[in-house]
């Protein structure tokens, strides 16, 4: 009995996780390097995605592009040489809906290096569902080691000034919710654009 319990419960994930990978597959399904464009209140940033090594990530992010829920949101942690993160809530600090979370691709061979785009999570290793940061720096202690990492799923290709600029605007620690790193003049995600396929 308890074999086939155990069975059962590994098809049922096998089949969480599968579902999961669907999410945002249909989108541009023939399309390995998905090409989004994010622009914010300063400049615009393009990312391509890697679908080849980061599907269920990739997928995850474009579900979020094509129902446009990254629109309006800001940039609420922002850290010079570390980090430039989003995605996640609007300028009244109230969180967009949570998804489903995603499994950690962190083991993918993508590395958190400058200008790359990663899924922002809690401790839980597969806590990540809608929020992403930019690497500003090679930041090796992401990465995967005997510990899990942060999946990386693309990197910039245009826009890196306009990061650079995010990156070095004044912080403070925002007073309602006691949060450091909070950029003291909101920086807005305006709307982020899936573009042709070429």
């Amino acid at each position: 009995m308890k074999k086939i319990l155990s069975i059962l419960l590994i098809a049922l994930l096998s089949l969480q996780i599968f579902a999961k990978e669907q999410q945002g597959a249909s989108i541009q399904p023939d399309n390995l390097f998905p090409v989004v464009e994010l622009q914010t209140s300063v400049g615009k940033v393009t990312v391509e995605l890697d679908r080849l090594r980061a599907p269920i990530t990739s997928n995850n992010f474009l579900f979020h592009v094509a129902r446009g829920s990254y629109s309006g949101t800001i940039f609420h942690r922002v850290i010079k040489d570390f980090v430039v993160q989003g995605g996640g809530y609007n300028e009244r600090f109230e969180e967009r809906s949570p998804q489903e979370t995603i499994f950690n691709e962190s083991g993918n061979g993508l590395k958190n290096v400058m200008f790359s785009i990663a899924m922002a999570r809690e401790s839980e290793p597969h806590s990540a569902m809608r929020q992403f940061y930019f690497n500003m720096d090679d930041n090796e202690g992401l990465d995967p080691g005997k510990a899990w990492g942060y999946a990386v799923f693309g990197l910039v290709t245009e826009g890196e000034e306009v990061l650079e600029l995010i990156s070095g605007v004044a912080t403070h620690t925002n007073p309602t919710f006691n949060w450091e790193d909070v950029p003291v003049k909101p920086i807005f995600l305006i709307k982020a654009t899936l573009l042709k396929d070429q």
